[in-house]
Parts: structure tokens; C-alpha cells; sequence
């Protein structure tokens, strides 16, 4: 008797060798063939233009038959996007990169987008050339990793980065030609640009001083990096219906902006007395993250806290059940409401986390906010400066860079001073800074003067040490002014003026897409374009994140980019005029109607 695998209804030799079909194989798939044709309806047209019932002799497909779909969506109505996606997975684009370097050839529309999965971008027309986009997850990156980037951005880029508003890195004006280069280059380093662009999960971001904040609750950094590696590994988790962010906040002292994410996980302390109010505790006391769903802060909205408590070791299970609710649900159609907040207006949260649930092996735990005890309020502009640590003798020095902006010499300069005074390590932060960690008492003032000497500041800066600011039209199509200019200009100004105020936070973008989150910072600027085509701003007061979470009121629109110094002088001087004794810069504004802000302004 053959030892050969009998599959039901296969003849025995079906399977016997490999190679060309045997004519009894072929006799045996044409029956089978003819035998699904014959057990569904099948109508076409032949090449008259007549109906036929005979497969073989149409011209064309089945027309009879069920219209396909992506992720339940008819492919009638998808965008053309998910049809790029439907058509191939942009994951699969490998030939595709390598055809283009081999031509050193820019891309169509459909491989522009198709690229972005592999985090490269072309940006014309603002430059013609491609940007690598970075995933630096938890926003921790090392010394050698620095040097690599650097050497990788003076070799084949412009010689600078980018430091994002997402905690990672870009790197700019790469040729065709060097892309697989770039790429291999990248792995090489342990780094990835995987899913950094498009329609993915974006960086990972983590409160930056994870690991060694005296007031943090948790070390969330596993957590980031958790999902981070099982995104990587996880095809389905690619190609949502639009982009989407995941933040981890570790409960200290610095911000990671974690409301202006589809999802956010707060740690938090659950206590004997913050349960005492409730009848039945569903939980002990200890450690926890509550989950907020929905941020999208360029579509006037934060994230909201959904009741959920999870054990931080349940974080990355839950994160991965709501994409992949998302990914089966979202709109595949209109990719101006293709983003998570859009589902959960559409089905409400609960049966969001009804549908969550079904994918989960263990049961969601719900517990109001308030049996928690109140996340400490952040310390603004505590991404600056020197900082204790929870290691005795040792510090963080929070260093500023100026709208993110890094040349390739000063990356290396600063992995150099992460080396040699501390243990290798750089934090990148969603406030465009840098902060190097572990630097014992011994050293941290010496690294402060060697960073000084390179341009940068250490200190807090009331009115100058917060200002964030998108690419701007200097490297992106959709901006409408050189933002990163002005925003300079803007410091420089205002770090020549006496520090007589608490702090603030400045934001410049540079279109509606609202990289730097202008509706969340306590004066935000949007770049447009004047009837006279010169570079302008709507201008919006009192956002804020955190313990001030609002979003700004447009208070002027269309104000000169050559305007923006003595407006916001004058804003300045207003609030320092008529503000009470130890009220903030939000706490004036929002005290304000917008026609008292536009008359005390005008």
C-alpha cells in the first residue's frame, strides 16, 4: 500500500512528485472545475456581445456572480486608496523599490502612497527628493544609532533631521537611486521605517523620561515597545482605513501628549481609599492604565476616558483587539472620516468595547475615574532642564532644539555626550527636544555647558523654551508657510524679553492636518495663504493638554506672517496687563469672550 498522503477525492498520485501535471491530473481539475461552474449561476458576454451561460467562450468575468469586497466594503465604493491596497498589499512593494533606485526614478501617485508603507515619502513639489520616516519606539534611541542616522543623513540626505512631534526621527533629500541602501542601512542599525507613513499605526510613543521620573507610576517603555514589535510582526495591523496614533503616559512629570491619540494609556493608582466610595471593588489596589479612545485634535477633539482599567500586562492585548476592531469597521470610502474618532461617533464606545471584547480572552474591567486617584498635574516645559532621577546621583538633562531642527554634526555631538557622560542613551520627545538620561552629579553640569556650546539650550524658557512648529513648505506640499522660519524668528524674539510670566506653549503649522497640534498650545498659528499670495496665520488662544486640556478659540484669521513678532507681543503684553494675580495664560483666555480677546487685541 503507498505511503503517500490520500487526500478524499484526490487520485493517489495527485500528490505522489512535484512537477509538471500528469495527463490524469489534468483530466481530474478539469472535472473539479467543471464541477464549481456547474454548482453556481454563471452569466457573461461573448465576444458578440450576447449573453452566455458558457464560461468558455466569455469574454469576460461571471456577472452573476456576488460583487467583491475589502473589509465588507464593495470595491465599487472603496477610495482609491483601498483599492491600491485591495489590488496589492503596499507591503509587497520591494520590487516596486527596487525597480525605482535601478531607474533612479521619482514615483506615480500610486507608488508615492504605496512607498509611505515603507516610511519613505517624496515630497514634491516642496523638494524633489524622498524623506525617511523613523519609528523610534518608546522615543529611546542610542548613541550608535545616532551616529548611524547621522552618518546616513551627511552621506545621502541633506545633512540634517528632523525631530517629530511623535517622538521620532526624519531624515531628508534622499535620491531614488539610494533607497534600498537607505532601507538595508536602517535594519542595520536595529532601526525600522516600517509602517511610519500612510495608513498604519504610527510611532509608539512613551512619556520620555520612562525608566528614571521620581514621580512616574510605571515604566511604560515596555508596553510601547511591546506593541511596537508585535505590530512588526502582524500584517493585518497594516493598511487601516487612515492613520493611527498609540501613546503610553507613565503618570510623571513630562507630557507625551497622550489625549491627541486614537489611543491613550494613562497609568494610574487605583487606592483602598479611592475604592472606598464604591459598594464592590472589581479591582485590588495597585498600578493600572485607564484607556481614552477618539484623539484627533486637528479635528477639535480629545481623546475621552472609556471606564476601561487594565493590568498593564493586559495594555497590548487590548490595544491590538481595538485596532483590529477599527481595521474591520472603519471607512474604507471617505478618508475624511476614516479615523477611529469617526467609528465611535458612528456605533457610540460602548459597543466599541463590546466588539473589543469579542477578541479578547479575558474580560474588560470597567471603574469610574473617579475610584482612581487624580493623575499629577505635568510639569510644563519639564522636558528642559536638569532633572533628579530616581537613581541616587544621577540626573536627566532636557536640552532644546530649536524647532526640532538637528544638523548631522550635532546628533553626532550629542550621542557623543550621551557616551561619554552618560550610558549611551537619548530620549527624543513629542516637544521636538532631546533629553540624555543618567548623568551622574559628577558630570551633568559639564554636559550642560558642552551642550550650550553647541547652540542649544537647557533652561526653561518661559516664552521661548515652547514653541513646536510642523516642516513647513520648505518640505511639505501641504503647508501653506515656511513655519520652522518663523517660529524661529519668533524665539529669538521672545527669548530676549524678561521671564515674567509661567510658561507657555507656542504651536506652528502649517495646514489643517495639524502636525503641531496649533488648537492645543496656548497661542497656536495655522499657516494660509493671503488673497495676495504672502505667507499668513489664523491664530487661536487658549489650548491646552493635560490638567489644561482645551482646544484654542480662532481669535484672527489671515495675519501677515511678517505680523505674527509684534502680535504676539502684544497678546504678551495684554495678558501681563490685565491678568489677576497667579492666573496662567489659559486661565486668562478662556476667562475671556472672543470679542473681548479681538477688542483688547485689535
Amino acid at each position: 500500500m503507498s505511503d503517500t498522503p490520500h487526500h478524499a477525492g484526490l487520485p493517489p498520485v495527485a500528490l505522489a512528485k512535484e512537477g509538471p501535471f500528469s495527463p490524469e491530473q489534468k483530466e481530474y481539475l478539469q472535472g473539479f472545475m467543471a464541477g464549481v461552474l456547474a454548482s453556481s449561476a454563471f452569466v457573461g458576454t461573448n465576444a458578440a456581445g450576447q449573453l452566455t451561460a458558457d464560461a468558455a467562450t466569455a469574454t469576460g468575468g461571471n456577472l452573476a456572480a456576488p460583487e467583491a469586497s475589502f473589509h465588507g466594503t464593495p470595491l465599487g465604493d472603496l477610495c482609491k486608496e483601498e483599492r491600491w491596497k485591495y489590488d496589492e498589499n503596499p507591503l509587497d512593494a520591494w520590487e516596486r523599490l527596487l525597480r525605482h533606485a535601478d531607474e533612479d526614478k521619482f514615483p506615480d501617485p500610486e507608488n508615492t502612497y504605496r512607498f509611505k508603507f515603507h516610511g519613505l515619502f517624496y515630497v514634491a513639489p516642496a523638494q524633489d527628493s524622498f524623506m525617511l520616516r523613523l519609528r523610534v519606539p518608546a522615543c529611546e534611541i542610542t548613541s550608535g544609532q545616532s551616529h548611524g542616522l547621522a552618518d546616513l543623513a551627511q552621506e545621502f540626505g541633506g545633512g540634517y533631521l528632523h525631530i517629530t512631534t511623535r517622538g521620532n526621527l526624519q531624515i531628508r533629500e534622499f535620491k531614488p537611486r539610494d533607497l534600498i541602501l537607505v532601507l538595508t542601512r536602517i535594519q542595520e542599525l536595529g532601526l525600522t521605517s516600517r509602517g511610519a507613513g500612510c495608513d498604519n499605526i504610527r510611532n509608539v510613543t512613551a512619556s520620555p523620561n520612562s525608566g528614571f521620573d521620581p514621580g512616574e507610576l510605571l515604566d511604560v517603555r515596555p508596553f510601547a515597545k511591546g506593541l511596537h514589535h508585535y505590530i512588526l510582526n502582524q500584517r493585518d495591523l497594516y493598511g487601516l482605513p487612515r492613520k493611527f496614533n498609540v501613546a503610553f503616559d507613565n503618570g510623571g512629570s513630562i507630557s507625551v501628549a497622550a489625549a491627541t491619540n486614537d489611543i491613550g494609556f494613562i497609568a494610574c493608582r487605583v487606592t483602598e481609599k479611592s475604592l472606598a466610595a464604591l459598594d464592590q471593588a472589581p479591582v485590588a489596589p495597585g498600578v493600572y492604565f485607564r484607556v481614552q479612545l477618539g484623539g484627533i485634535t486637528g479635528h477639535l477633539d480629545f481623546a475621552r476616558d472609556t471606564g476601561l482599567l487594565v493590568t498593564p500586562a493586559q495594555a497590548v492585548a487590548v490595544a491590538a483587539a481595538m485596532i483590529r476592531v477599527f481595521a474591520d469597521n472603519g471607512d474604507r470610502t471617505n478618508r475624511k472620516k476614516a479615523r477611529l474618532k469617526y467609528l465611535l461617533e458612528k456605533w457610540g464606545v460602548e459597543k466599541f468595547l463590546e466588539e473589543t471584547q469579542t477578541k479578547l480572552a479575558f474580560p474588560l474591567v470597567h471603574l469610574p475615574l473617579t475610584a482612581c486617584e487624580p493623575r499629577r498635574p505635568v510639569l510644563k516645559q519639564g522636558w528642559l532642564g536638569v532633572h533628579r532621577q530616581t537613581q541616587r546621583g544621577f540626573n536627566s538633562l532636557g536640552i532644546g532644539v530649536p524647532v526640532g531642527r538637528l544638523s548631522a554634526k550635532h546628533l553626532h555631538a550629542l550621542a557623543d555626550l550621551a557616551t561619554n557622560y552618560g550610558k549611551g542613551e537619548l530620549r527624543l520627545t513629542v516637544w521636538q527636544s532631546v533629553i540624555i538620561p543618567h548623568l551622574s552629579d559628577a558630570f551633568v553640569h559639564t554636559a550642560r555647558r558642552a551642550v550650550q556650546r553647541l547652540g542649544f539650550f537647557t533652561e526653561p524658557h518661559s516664552l521661548a523654551g515652547g514653541i513646536i512648529a510642523c516642516t513647513g513648505n520648505r518640505g511639505c506640499k501641504y503647508s501653506a508657510a515656511d513655519t520652522k522660519a518663523h517660529a524661529v524668528i519668533l524665539q529669538k524674539r521672545l527669548a530676549a524679553l524678561p521671564e515674567d510670566a509661567p510658561p507657555l506653549n507656542i504651536h506652528f503649522t502649517g495646514c489643517p492636518h495639524s502636525c503641531a497640534q496649533h488648537y492645543c498650545g496656548d497661542l497656536g498659528f495655522v499657516a494660509t495663504k493671503l488673497t495676495d499670495g504672502d505667507e499668513g496665520y489664523h491664530v487661536v488662544l487658549g489650548g491646552g493638554m493635560d490638567h489644561e486640556q482645551g482646544i484654542g478659540r480662532e481669535i484672527f484669521r489671515g495675519v501677515r506672517a511678517t505680523e505674527i513678532n509684534p502680535l504676539v507681543e502684544k497678546i504678551l503684553a495684554t495678558y501681563q496687563d490685565r491678568r489677576h494675580s497667579g492666573e496662567t495664560f489659559v486661565q486668562w483666555s478662556r476667562r475671556h469672550s472672543v470679542k473681548e480677546l479681538q477688542e483688547f487685541l485689535s
